[in-house]
């Protein structure tokens, strides 16, 4: 019999849940079978997360019907979730930084004999948990020391420790590498193969198609379908998330370029390592990639002033300047639109407004007050201009998706009347829809004369919004792609890896 034709290891039915106001799931139906990859796909807001907390036992459904192994389930809790087998990797870890990896894995159920830890009992548990994984690495290692892969792993171990055969994995790779993917894919293909069911969920959708073998859909929390993966191709899977074809997902303008904005000379972090030198022109889009370390955002961070060179120039429209601070950036036109908007872009707890004019109250301010019906007019047009999808302006900016706090950040450049704007990953963790609304607005603010440095990890992004690219490595320019409508993928990696060419 093959684990096709076998009942769902994991059976969801007609799942409904509201929160006040907000109709989060509508109808949605999933099922997985032992030794599958699922994968899990919408925008921003279509349910996906309400979905995974309900099988991990945050919330409780409103309505509809969950089985594992032909038997009914309801959760109330988490505990209870992972008493039968469901474990959910979140895009946030759940570890202790300060403890080390065993003890973060066997949290809650350590070994002991008469009433004293064993550490060799639980070293052999973790070597036996490694194993399975094909994964080395130092139990006594602490976690805070860790990169993001090695953490994943830990969370990875964490699941299989408490007997877990169905692994919920959510943005799995949004911060690794390509070689830590290939690590994490290998992995799962190993769980796989020992039976446990994986639901992938995941907005990169070359990684569906690579490593999972149905797909579901959801849209605006309904179920919108589940499909073998060979029978949907990429065109058809954005149609079936977005509602809509989009018929050209990079929609790049092309459309004259002036003169030199921003150009840097020699810059770098220490006195002893080869300078950075660039130049990015109006209504330029300079794409800037490279392996994650070759030091794109260190670069980023000292046009900013945000970080000290040790030696270079900086000209803004052919002025020399002294930018001592992100502050001294603001007022001369440059502004950054950081890698980690959560953590140094948004403050989280202050309303969306509250966030547009942090680097603007001056804008609105006479005799140190602040007109509060100036701001929220301002604030207004770009929710219009921007299609900022938001209930109101004092909602919370950590309840906004990923696409509408990138969109409030943009509004709060766009206010200061900035004319050189780095983007660093504007679109990590945004779905394919969203996506498509910030390539919109790159062009938009191309077209206007804006002078951008688009940092990606993302190569079909970089070949397909930017009229040049340079690649970086180990902090220095390896390479630029002048001729980027014939540039490839292979030809970026090159460079990426040290060989420098140009085109």
């Amino acid at each position: 019999m093959s684990k096709n034709d076998e009942s769902p290891l994991l059976s969801v039915e007609r799942i409904e849940k509201s929160f006040p106001g907000v109709k989060a799931l509508k109808g949605v139906n999933l099922d997985l079978h032992r030794g599958e990859v699922h994968a899990i796909v919408g925008e921003n807001g279509a349910g996906k997360s309400t979905l995974i907390k309900i099988l991990a036992g945050v919330h409780q459904a409103d309505a509809g019907t969950m089985h594992i192994d032909g038997k009914a389930v309801h959760f109330n809790t988490p505990i209870e979730a992972q008493h039968a087998g469901i474990a959910v990797i979140y895009q946030e870890f759940n570890l202790i930084p300060a403890l080390t990896v065993r003890e973060n894995i066997l949290l809650g159920h350590e070994t002991s004999k008469w009433g004293f830890f064993s550490k060799r009992d639980e070293h052999k548990i973790i070597e036996d948990l490694f194993s399975k994984m094909n994964v080395r690495m130092d139990p006594e290692a602490i976690c805070a020391e860790l990169s993001v892969a090695q953490q994943q792993l830990v969370e990875i171990a964490k699941s299989l420790s408490v007997g877990a055969r169905i692994i919920v994995m959510d943005e799995p790779s949004a911060t690794l590498t390509n070689q830590e993917v290939d690590t994490l894919f290998e992995i799962v293909r190993d769980l796989k193969e020992q039976g446990i069911g994986i639901i992938y969920i995941s907005h990169r959708l070359d990684e569906i198609f690579e490593i999972a073998q149905r797909v579901t859909v959801l849209r605006d929390g309904e179920y919108i379908g589940t499909h073998p993966v060979e029978r949907v191709d990429r065109e058809g899977l954005i149609e079936m998330m977005v509602g809509r074809s989009i018929e050209n997902e990079f929609p790049k303008h092309h459309h004259p370029i002036g003169d030199v904005r921003l150009k840097i000379d020699d810059f770098a972090h220490t006195s002893d390592e080869e300078g950075v030198s660039l130049e990015v022109r109006s209504g330029e889009v300079l794409g800037l990639t490279g392996l994650v370390g070759a030091g794109r955002t260190e670069l980023a961070r000292l046009i900013f002033g945000a970080d000290r060179p040790a030696r270079g120039t900086i000209s803004v429209d052919g002025k020399v300047l002294n930018i001592k601070s992100p502050l001294e950036a603001i007022r001369n036109g440059i502004c950054l639109l950081t890698e980690d908007r959560k953590a140094q872009g948004l403050v989280l707890g202050l309303s969306s407004r509250e966030n547009f004019a942090l680097a603007n109250l001056n804008n609105w301010s006479k005799g140190g007050f602040v007109s509060a019906k100036e701001e929220r007019s301002r604030f207004a047009s770009y929710i219009d201009s921007l299609k900022i999808k938001i209930s109101h302006q004092d909602q919370l900016a950590q309840n906004l998706s990923g696409g509408n706090q990138q969109k409030v950040l943009i509004a709060r450049w766009l206010e200061s009347n900035s004319d050189i704007i780095i983007f660093d990953e504007p679109t990590r963790g945004i779905d394919v829809g969203a996506k498509y609304e910030i390539y919109l607005l790159i062009n938009k603010l191309a077209e206007a004369g804006k002078a951008i440095i688009m940092i990606s990890s993302e190569l079909p992004e970089v070949l397909g919004m930017s009229d040049r690219i340079l690649v970086m490595h180990e902090g220095r320019i390896s390479g630029e792609i002048t001729d980027v409508l014939n540039a490839t993928q292979e030809d970026i990696m090159t460079m990426a890896v040290g060989q420098l060419e140009a085109s």
